[in-house]
């Protein structure tokens, strides 16, 4: 569930940078296919860059 949520706000985070990048670029036409694989890549490589952190707390080292 954690991957499917993650894929719908990147694609929906990517749509809207799209969105407001196309705007201040002079009004030009969406490019939503080129957005929509924006996405998908920004939505893996959170949940790769999400595997990479380790999740076991600090140990706590003795101060000297």
């Amino acid at each position: 569930m954690n991957y499917i949520f993650t894929f719908v706000w990147a694609f929906i985070l990517v749509q809207m940078i799209n969105f407001v990048l196309m705007s201040l670029g002079g009004g030009e036409d969406l490019n939503l296919p080129f957005a929509s694989i924006m996405g998908v890549i920004v939505g893996v490589l959170a949940i790769v860059i999400a595997n990479i952190i380790p999740n076991e707390p600090i140990p706590h080292h003795e101060e000297h």
